[in-house]
Formats: structure tokens, sequence, C-alpha cells
């Protein structure tokens, strides 16, 4: 399958699968811009931190969060926030459903945002791998044409135990097989369709990875809305152990 060819392309060229399940986890300073975090009322919290994900299963961390001393901790079925050395002192089960009912403009609380902030980052952090993961299933769809150039697209669908921004969600690769562009639905901000843009690959350990990425709006003929700059992310001192 055709659809297949494109999964795997870029996989080998983000390093290769080999390469990837050498590791265990990755880790990286982290920060974070743009009108999303105010929107939210929780604007300054993630500005500048760490932030480190599991690579075999659905787990990320960052740190410090509100404190020096505090972090999260985000799994599919549980968010926390907790010490340094792991006393709980806040937790959320089942968080997804907490953001029932929610509009773009609905204020999270610091759970709410710690959910939101792990799962993006273990999404973006473990793609393009993720691709290869039990029952992701992928299918190549039309190209798409944008500033001159073109691009394969990769429509993905995830299982309802992975928690990520939705279920479909589309991945934009050029000829060498590297992302550019990443379209999803946020579902805990009232579905807001996005269309992220990654530039800036640098390579950690054998694994190019993106590390600037700007998410803006999207119309729905799929082009994206220039204006406002919803979420910058901008990554370095990564380390994959």
């Amino acid at each position: 399958m055709h659809s297949l060819s494109l999964a795997k392309l870029a996989i080998e060229a983000h390093g290769g699968l080999d390469r990837w399940r050498r590791f265990k986890t990755v880790s990286a300073r982290l920060l974070n811009g743009g009108a999303l975090w105010p929107l939210k009322h929780q604007q300054g919290v993630l500005d500048d931190v760490r932030v480190r994900v599991d690579l075999r299963k659905q787990w990320a961390s960052h740190w410090p969060f509100t404190a020096p001393n505090l972090r999260t901790s985000f799994q599919p079925h549980r968010v926390a926030i907790e010490t340094t050395d792991g006393q709980p002192l806040d937790e959320l089960l089942q968080p997804r459903d907490s953001f029932k009912g929610h509009a773009v403009d609905t204020p999270w609380t610091r759970l709410q945002l710690a959910y939101f902030a792990g799962y993006a980052m273990w999404t973006y952090l473990n793609t393009p791998f993720l691709f290869a993961l039990d029952h992701v299933e992928t299918e190549e769809i039309e190209p798409w044409r944008e500033n001159g150039e073109t691009w394969r697209r990769l429509r993905v669908t995830f299982p309802p135990n992975i928690a990520t921004h939705s279920t479909t969600q589309t991945f934009y690769f050029d000829a060498e097989g590297l992302l550019k562009r990443h379209d999803y639905n946020t579902e805990v901000s009232g579905g807001s369709a996005a269309a992220q843009y990654v530039t800036q690959h640098q390579e950690f350990s054998g694994i190019l990875v993106p590390t600037k990425r700007r998410v803006l709006g999207r119309r729905e003929d799929g082009t994206s809305i220039p204006d406002p700059l919803i979420v910058s992310i901008d990554l370095s001192e990564l380390e994959f152990s």
C-alpha cells in the first residue's frame, strides 16, 4: 500500500525505528508562547520549563509547574501535580471528561493545563514514530500544495486508548519524508481547527526533531489563518536516554 510507504518514509527520514527503540525517554527545554495560554487563564505557567516524555508508554511531565519544587505527571486516565520527589498534591482521574462542554475561551484549571500540555508534547515528541504503534491506522490522502511546495499527506486515526488532540489528524511531509505541518481539531478546546507548522529540524542522538512549532487556526478549506499565533513552541537541549 502506498500509505504504508509514506509512514515508513517519514519514520526513516526522522531516524528510523531501530534507532528510536534504543531509547526510553526524551527530555528538552521548552519555551511556550502564543494566544492560547492567556485565553485559558494560564499565562506564564509554561513559558520556560523542562518537559520529559516516555517513548514506550503514554506519560509526560513538565517541570517546574507553578513552583520550583512541583511538576506534572500526565497519563491518559490520570493527571497529577506532584512534588519533585514524587508526592502527589492534586490529581484528576479520567481528565478528558472534565473538558465536556468547553469552548475555545473556557478557562482551564491547572490540572487541565497539565493534561493538555502532557498529551500534546507526548504526541509531538513521539511523531512520526507513533505511526508504528499498535492500532494506529495510517492512510495516504491527496497531496497538498502550499507556498510553491507539494507535500504528501498522511491521515492518521488514533485508537481510544491514546490521549491526543483528536481521533483523526493529518500530517504533511516533504519529498524527503520530513514533517512540515500537522493538522488536528483540539477537542479539549471546543474542537478548534489547528494547523501546526514545524521547522528547524535538528539531530539529537541520530533522531531528527523539529525544534520550532507554530500553531495557527485552520479554515474549512484547509488553509491556515495567519493571525493570531495560537501557540509557539521552541525546543532545545534535547536528550534521548
